[in-house]
């Protein structure tokens, strides 16, 4: 039977990851590929086509609904765990592919401890990041930063911050350096509950071979170092 490839490549990922027990991303794969599947359905004029296709999305759409209700159980318990394991040298891991599907509306605030958003790419990194948090999540009113001080080049880093504050206030969010001598942990916690916990922290990229090469831009095409994700959720986020 001759169904939309586009379909079946994002609905086979999406059982690759219902597999591996990543449900929140199996869940999208499974979302998009049924849009794609009933799309099709409704243009098609072969009775035997659409019969097929209405038994494939039935299908899946129960898949979906025992995940959500799967999620939403663990959810509810605190019993959530999720984890991604980041290959060296493999791509594909922007920040929007690795928890862009926790950023919406239901985020207020974020906080973000990082130690080392110290040096000019990894200040470029958490501006990637602001750009994502602020186009994804429409109620997003504040982004607070935990990290450590740069004292070989503290005025730079004092700089661009102070620049990222002033442009993240044209949109209604308010931008919070707190600075710890202490600090270890790499984690993203949204006021959702999501909590992001990566090893590397978000410095999990390798460095562009030169300046006109892909990847420079689009972090997905972007060459990573080995590192694990782990995203929880739980009811009682740090507040601040």
């Amino acid at each position: 039977m001759n169904i939309d490839s586009t379909a079946v490549n994002i609905l086979k990922r999406g059982v690759e990851f219902d597999t591996k027990k990543r449900y929140t991303e199996a869940l999208v794969c499974y979302q998009e590929g049924l849009q794609i599947l009933v799309d099709r359905m409704k243009g098609e004029c072969d009775d035997d086509v659409k019969k097929y296709l209405k038994v494939k999305i039935e299908e899946y759409m129960d898949r979906a609904e025992i995940i959500k209700k799967l999620v939403l159980k663990q959810k509810e318990s605190g019993q959530f765990h999720e984890q991604v394991r980041i290959e060296n040298n493999s791509t594909g891991h922007s920040y929007k592919t690795l928890f862009g599907r926790f950023l919406d509306k239901d985020v207020h605030y974020v906080i973000v401890e990082d130690p080392y958003i110290r040096s000019f790419h990894q200040c470029q990194n958490f501006l990637r990041l602001s750009e994502l948090l602020v186009k994804s999540c429409s109620n997003l009113r504040r982004i607070e930063l935990v990290t450590t001080k740069d004292n070989k080049s503290e005025g730079d880093q004092t700089k661009w911050f102070t620049e990222l504050r002033n442009d993240l206030a044209r949109y209604e969010v308010h931008f919070i350096v707190n600075y710890s001598d202490t600090l270890h942990d790499r984690q993203i916690i949204l006021s959702s509950g999501w909590i992001i916990k990566i090893g590397r922290g978000l410095d999990y990229f390798k460095a562009p071979e030169n300046k006109f090469c892909l990847g420079v831009y689009d972090l997905d095409l972007r060459q990573c170092h080995e590192t694990v994700v782990d995203i929880v959720h739980s009811k009682h986020v740090k507040q601040s």
